[in-house]
């Protein structure tokens, strides 16, 4: 579909949207470099659920042939990919330096 998000880069009112809509009803999937990740900076899942709702977003850089979304707060940040409308994956995490 040409509307696609994981085709089309979203502005960051519209990826909060569905990025929100996704935690809510659809499926969010964490890659093995993002747990990784967390597990070094004793970040958990639900951490990263709250981000996807409550994050600063910031508009989508193109990297490796999908648009990556960096979601943050003063205590840390994700960058997630939309797979679908329905599904969104968390690609890494880190806790910011305080």
């Amino acid at each position: 579909m040409a509307d696609d998000p994981a085709l089309a880069p979203l502005k960051p009112p519209n990826s909060k949207a569905l990025a929100r809509d996704i935690a809510e009803n659809g499926t969010v999937e964490f890659s093995g470099h993002s747990l990784d990740e967390m597990k070094k900076d004793e970040l958990e899942t639900t951490d990263c659920l709250n981000l996807i709702r409550a994050g600063v977003y910031q508009p989508p850089e193109l990297e490796k042939g999908e648009w990556r979304y960096r979601i943050s707060t003063p205590r840390m940040c994700i960058v997630i990919v939309f797979l679908s409308e329905t599904r969104l994956r968390v690609i890494t995490a880190w806790r910011n330096e305080r």
